[in-house]
């Protein structure tokens, strides 16, 4: 775990924070953001992008020497997300709207220039993205549904229709489910990636928002926003097994790059509980100190990446 930082985007606080994995302190100098929301890291740990969600920017942080530089890409861009490879970078620009009459673009980043190369339009007011393990296929969750990609040609390659308000998705590790947390309907629908077909449906509680799962694969974990909650999915029989009471309205939910805790980060509270996969409970709060507040400040986003060494 020393090896990983987590970078939590604090909306309410206009900045990302550095937290060390290992000691679940903060680190280095906080990057000042508009009401950032999303945050992903680059395989290697340099370089951190994050949605600027105030502004019409993706900032890219230089994590060692903090230098931040601005990319333009559309009004307010809620999510952004790194491939595999680190050769590219998808940032949903979700518009002035959140719903019908929000924009429809992803902006395709380039790395090894930090410009906008090309914009997808993938869907009305795009909310998330996430890449499969192998990095051929990339998730977009929108007002209407779900928009599938072909990473190697930045193509729309399926649209899968879903009424019910998709925001937070997460592939599992194999390729071939996907989860889509719908918070009106208070469920996670499984989907199979080769057919875009729902093959299940999971009771979440009141509005699951944010979804992801274990690296190998056996696990879900659902932030049950009104139910101040995570759910604990058995991937394989599909059921909640537990329910883990945390902070107030979780937004974000994030695995540990070895799978031994679940990042959940608490809007209300200004918190991020931090839960012991093996324990199936919560077993450290990292939230604002005496005088320093390192974390008290809607953490809405939280990505971990490698340690820049």
């Amino acid at each position: 775990a020393g090896e990983y930082r987590a970078y939590v985007a604090l909306a309410g606080d206009y900045r990302v924070v550095a937290v060390d994995a290992a000691t679940r302190a903060p680190v280095g100098r906080a990057i000042t953001t508009d009401a950032a929301q999303g945050v992903a890291v680059t395989p290697d740990g340099h370089k951190v992008y994050i949605a600027d969600t105030g502004q019409y920017d993706v900032l890219v942080a230089d994590a060692v020497t903090g230098e931040i530089r601005p990319v333009h890409v559309g009004p307010f861009p809620r999510d952004v997300a790194v491939s595999p490879d680190g050769r590219k970078v998808y940032a949903a620009v979700t518009g002035g709207d959140t719903g019908k009459g929000g924009s429809a673009v992803v902006a395709v980043i380039d790395p090894a220039t930090d410009e906008v190369v090309r914009r997808i339009h993938a869907g009305t007011a795009p909310r998330q993205v996430v890449f499969s393990a192998d990095g051929r296929r990339a998730y977009v969750s929108h007002d209407g549904g779900i928009a599938v990609i072909d990473v190697s040609s930045d193509r729309v390659v399926r649209s899968i229709s879903d009424p019910f308000c998709p925001q937070g998705i997460a592939v599992d590790p194999a390729g071939r489910r996907l989860y889509v947390a719908e918070p009106p309907a208070g469920r996670v629908s499984v989907l199979d990636t080769a057919t875009g077909r729902v093959v299940g449906r999971i009771a979440a509680g009141d509005q699951p928002w944010a979804v992801d799962v274990t690296p190998d694969g056996t696990k879900a974990y659902v932030a049950q926003m009104n139910d101040n909650a995570v759910a604990v999915v058995d991937t394989a029989t599909g059921r909640v097994r537990a329910t883990i009471g945390v902070g107030k309205l979780p937004a974000s939910v994030a695995v540990t790059p070895d799978g031994s805790e679940v990042w959940v980060g608490n809007v209300f509270s200004g918190s991020v509980s931090v839960i012991g996969v093996a324990s199936g409970t919560v077993v450290a709060t990292i939230a604002g100190g005496s005088g320093t507040k390192p974390i008290d400040a809607a953490p809405v986003g939280i990505a971990f990446g490698r340690a820049p060494s």
